[in-house]
């Protein structure tokens, strides 16, 4: 199975906003609980540009599969700031071939923003288009034994 689980946390290292962490079927993101939406976005989208390009996860779209150096669609993941987006429901991801995108409500909290962002990714992933290669095994969401964040 397949997690990625965000939380907030007071203890990142001063000016460090995200952290990563990467596991066989799981990653797990740690957010600074005091810093501001837009701040955290920028954070995501920039330690997300390092980890894709230096991971195993891909993405398959109508049967291809996108990767980070995919030369027609390099895997690419953004978090955009979007004031469309109401509060309730606080994140919209919508993906398509070599691109997610998490449109973020521009009044969200931190804990706002991990609230709703886990069960959302977990219905993202459970959509079957993704898979980790994790030291030579392919960890899907029907892997058993995985572990989660």
């Amino acid at each position: 199975m397949l997690r990625v689980e965000y939380q907030t946390v007071d203890d990142l290292a001063p000016g460090c906003l995200v952290q990563m962490e990467e596991g066989r079927g799981w990653i797990a993101v740690k957010l600074r609980r005091d810093a501001d939406i837009e701040d955290i976005t920028r954070g995501l989208n920039a330690a997300l540009e390092h980890f894709l390009a230096d991971c195993g996860w891909f993405q398959i779209w109508r049967g291809r599969i996108i990767c980070a150096d995919s030369p027609d669609s390099p895997l690419s993941v953004r978090y955009v700031i979007d004031p469309k987006v109401d509060l309730r429901a606080c994140v919209q991801v919508r993906e398509r071939r070599g691109e997610v995108r998490v449109h973020v409500c521009p009044d969200a909290s931190a804990d706002d923003f991990a609230r709703a962002l886990n069960p959302a990714t977990e219905r993202f992933l459970a959509g079957g288009q993704w898979f980790q290669l994790w030291q030579g095994e392919i960890i899907t969401m029907d892997t058993p034994g995985s572990a989660a964040a």
